[in-house]
C-alpha cells in the first residue's frame, strides 16, 4: 500500500485520537461536552484502538513512509500511552508511592488470586514444554504448521536478529509490535473476567499452552541457545505481567461469583478498582518487557552467558520488589 493510500485510509481514526486526547482532561477523564462521537469510537474499545495505532506506527516504519507520517504516529502513540498508563508531573509523589509501596503491597494482599493465576498460566506452560520433549508431534495440537515454520525462522541459528520475522524488522518497529502484542494479551486476560472469571481462566490456560508449545518445540528441535537466550532477558516482566493481568481478571470474576452482602454490580465496581490497579502494574511490566525484547533480547552480538545472567538478575529484582517493597510492620 502506498503512503497516500495508507494515510487516506487511516486518517479518520488518527483524527479521532487527536480529538480524544484533546477532550481528555489531565486526570484522564473524558469530557462529554466535547465530541461525543469520540467516546464511542475510542473509549469504548480502547485496547483494540490502541493496538491498531501501534500497528500503524510499526507499519509506517517498516514501509519507510515519510518522516511526517512516522513522526505524527510516534507522537500519537506516545501521547495515548501516557494518557492511558502514564504519570503526570503533579502526581509524581502519589505515583512514586504507588510504585514503591501501593502496587507490591496490593499484589501481596491479593496473593491468592495471583497464585491461582500463576497456576492457570504456568502449569500448562510447563506441561507442554516438558511433554513435547517426549512427544514432539504434540506441538501440532496447539501451533499451526505455518506458525511453527514462522517461529523456527525467528529463532534459527542463522537469523540475523532473534525473534524477528521477515515482515517486521528493526528495533523500533519490533518495539511497537511487541507493545501492541503484549497489551492485547493483558487485556484479554483482564476483560475475560467479566464473564464470571471464565474468560480469564480460558486465556490464561490457552496462553500457557501456546507459550509452552513454542518453547517445547524449539527446545526439542535444538534451538536451545537461540530461543532461551532470547526469552530469558524479558521473561520476568512478561510472565509476571501476564500473571497479574490474569489476577485482575479473576478479581472481576470474584465479584460476580461471590459478591457477599453487596449486589453483583456494586461488588463489581468495588473489585474493579483493585483490578485496574493490578492491570496498571501489569501493563508497566509488559511495556518494559517489550522494550527489553526489542533492544536487548534480539541482539545476536551479546554473549549468551551475559543474557542469562541479566535475565537471572531481572527475575531476582522483580520477585524481591513484589515480595519485599513497601512492607509494613503488620506484614513483617
Amino acid at each position: 500500500m502506498k503512503e497516500l493510500q495508507f494515510v487516506s485510509r487511516r486518517e479518520a481514526e488518527w483524527a479521532t485520537w487527536d480529538r480524544w486526547l484533546s477532550a481528555t482532561t489531565s486526570s484522564g477523564k473524558y469530557t462529554p461536552q466535547k465530541n461525543e462521537d469520540v467516546q464511542s469510537q475510542i473509549l469504548d474499545n480502547l485496547p483494540h484502538a490502541f493496538r491498531l495505532l501501534c500497528h500503524d506506527l510499526a507499519l509506517s516504519r517498516d514501509r519507510q513512509y515519510s518522516s511526517l507520517v512516522q513522526d505524527r504516529l510516534r507522537i500519537l502513540v506516545f501521547a495515548a500511552h501516557q494518557r492511558i498508563y502514564g504519570a503526570r508531573k503533579k502526581d509524581g509523589i502519589s505515583v512514586m508511592k504507588f510504585v514503591l509501596h501501593g502496587f507490591p503491597a496490593l499484589v501481596r494482599k491479593e496473593w491468592l488470586l495471583v497464585a491461582l493465576s500463576a497456576l492457570l498460566f504456568l502449569v500448562p506452560l510447563a506441561i507442554m514444554l516438558l511433554s513435547l520433549q517426549v512427544y514432539p508431534e504434540g506441538a501440532s495440537l496447539i501451533i499451526s504448521p505455518d506458525d511453527m515454520n514462522h517461529f523456527e525462522e525467528m529463532y534459527s541459528p542463522t537469523a540475523k536478529r532473534l525473534g524477528q520475522g521477515r515482515e517486521i524488522s528493526g528495533e523500533w518497529k519490533m518495539w511497537g509490535y511487541y507493545i501492541g502484542h503484549n497489551i492485547k494479551l493483558d487485556f484479554q486476560c483482564f476483560s475475560g473476567g467479566v464473564v464470571f472469571g471464565l474468560g480469564a481462566v480460558m486465556f490464561l490456560v490457552y496462553n500457557g499452552l501456546f507459550f509452552g508449545s513454542v518453547a517445547g518445540h524449539l527446545t526439542q528441535i535444538g534451538y536451545v541457545q537461540t530461543f532461551w537466550s532470547f526469552v530469558v532477558g524479558h521473561s520476568a516482566f512478561e510472565l509476571i505481567g501476564m500473571t497479574l493481568s490474569g489476577a485482575a481478571g479473576l478479581k472481576l470474576g470474584q465479584a460476580l461469583i461471590a459478591p457477599g452482602l453487596l449486589t453483583r454490580s456494586a461488588a463489581l465496581r468495588q473489585n474493579a478498582l483493585v483490578a485496574i490497579k493490578l492491570l496498571t502494574g501489569a501493563a508497566a511490566l509488559t511495556f518494559l518487557a517489550a522494550f527489553i525484547e526489542a533492544f536487548w533480547s534480539a541482539e545476536r552480538s551479546l554473549p549468551v552467558d551475559l543474557k542469562y545472567s541479566v535475565g537471572a538478575v531481572f527475575w531476582a529484582i522483580t520477585l524481591a520488589y513484589l515480595t519485599l517493597a513497601g512492607r509494613t510492620r503488620n506484614e513483617a
